[in-house]
């Protein structure tokens, strides 16, 4: 009997510790889970204090240049591509689409810890690809040359990208400086194409690219008359939608996770580090490449000219990606919303005032999302000291944690 009474004391004992930690567990778990869905709101609400911060700044400007138009000419910024017209509104969301591509694509490259500031120069190599096969490959089928031009965009952009992902992978050089070098790289060999293969003399630019190839508009230019609005925006959903799939549902996509959090760790786990940063790199080089592609053959009018200047597309991507926190959905919707700011901009000429006061605006949303992590910080603070009164003094439950006697039974609190 004693033998048995000391096991089952014994076995008591040990049991109590495996429940105290089974609770602990949960709670963490319950944290952890309350923390994952709060991150969300954190960053919207960070992106939010960014757009805020940057309209304010915009407010002012308006106020110093003509203070008894100030509030028409925020009314316009905010109303944007929205005032009633078709025409104005298919606009914005054609302004839209390039800038929707190339914020993708910086934040599929940040996924792995990598920025991509050379999205201008994979957005030209793609671009003048698709071009020139549109000028050139006339035997193929009008039914799918639009296609076959947007592959050549996928190949030029993703070999453009490939050169400083692979810079970075094999000889550690950063990034930052190697794509930046080949912005201007791709924009003198696009010239160097342009003028040797399909250079129109009496304009200075490319040729113009034939009707056959350009994107189908499947009545949308009907729907939005004069913007010649194709199924661009379509194709933008559905390749946020693929990289969202791609970088929260996949085993690359954990991969790209890892090595941007902890290349040494993700290494020791198995995961070539040198692959994942590559591959990043050559898929967001494809994913400008196509912006490329929507931009030149999306019969807008828009043609590819042989002036110095590195694509601006490039460089506003840059905010899409930050107002989005690299979320890819969140670029779509970004990307949509930054359109509506630069065509609001264009109308505030109407009132007087130079359309250059949204780039201003834009440029402080830029720097405000850059530094997301400190609005992040602060909301942080903010709802933790909330938190805080509003919990208990005793743990967990109104009578706190349950205690056990001596005996086992359970200690009821008085």
């Amino acid at each position: 009997m004693s033998d048995s009474g000391n096991n089952n004391d014994h076995e008591f004992k040990n049991n109590i510790p495996v429940d105290e930690n089974r609770e602990a567990v949960l709670e963490e778990e319950l944290s952890l889970t309350q923390q994952a869905r709060s991150k969300g709101s954190y960053s919207f609400f960070a992106s939010l204090m960014a757009i805020v911060t940057g309209l304010l700044v915009g407010v002012i400007i308006l106020l110093i240049a003509n203070p008894a138009r100030a509030g028409q000419g925020l009314l316009t910024i905010l109303r944007g591509g929205f005032t009633g017209s078709p025409t104005q509104f298919g606009q914005s969301i054609a302004t839209s689409i390039p800038i929707i591509m190339t914020g993708l694509s910086v934040a599929f490259a940040y996924k792995s810890g990598l920025f991509n500031i050379g999205a201008s120069g994979q957005f030209m190599v793609g671009g003048v690809c698709a071009v020139f096969v549109a000028i050139k490959a006339s035997m193929i089928p009008a039914s799918v040359l639009w296609i076959v031009c947007m592959l050549a965009a996928i190949v030029g952009g993703a070999i453009w990208g490939a050169v400083p992902g692979i810079l970075k992978a094999y000889f550690k050089v950063n990034e930052v400086i190697t794509s930046i070098m080949m912005n201007y790289i791709g924009m003198y060999l696009v010239k160097i194409i342009i003028e040797q293969t399909i250079y129109d003399a009496r304009y200075a630019r490319a040729q113009n690219v034939p009707a056959r190839a350009e994107i189908p508009t499947l009545g949308l230019d009907t729907a939005f008359p004069g913007t010649n609005l194709n199924i661009s925006l379509l194709l933008c959903l559905i390749f946020c939608l693929i990289i969202f799939i791609i970088s929260s549902r996949t085993v690359f996509g954990y991969e790209l996770t890892a090595v941007g959090l902890n290349p040494d760790a993700s290494c020791y786990a198995g995961i070539s580090s040198n692959r994942t940063v590559i591959m990043a790199m050559v898929i967001a080089g494809a994913l400008s490449g196509i912006g490329g592609f929507m931009m030149y053959l999306g019969g807008t009018g828009v043609y590819m000219e042989t002036n110095e200047i590195v694509a601006l597309q490039g460089f506003n991507g840059i905010p899409v990606a930050l107002l989005a926190m690299n979320h890819p959905m969140g670029v779509f919707f970004t990307g949509l919303f930054i359109g509506q700011l630069t065509i609001g901009g264009e109308n505030l000429q109407l009132f007087g005032y130079s359309k250059e006061i949204i780039d201003m605006i834009i440029a402080v949303i830029l720097y405000c999302a850059a530094f997301s992590l400190i609005f992040k910080q602060i909301l942080y603070r903010i709802v933790s000291a909330i938190e805080k009164k509003r919990k208990r003094p005793g743990g967990v439950g109104p009578g706190g944690p349950d205690r056990y006697t001596q005996t086992g039974e359970r200690e009821v609190s008085s």
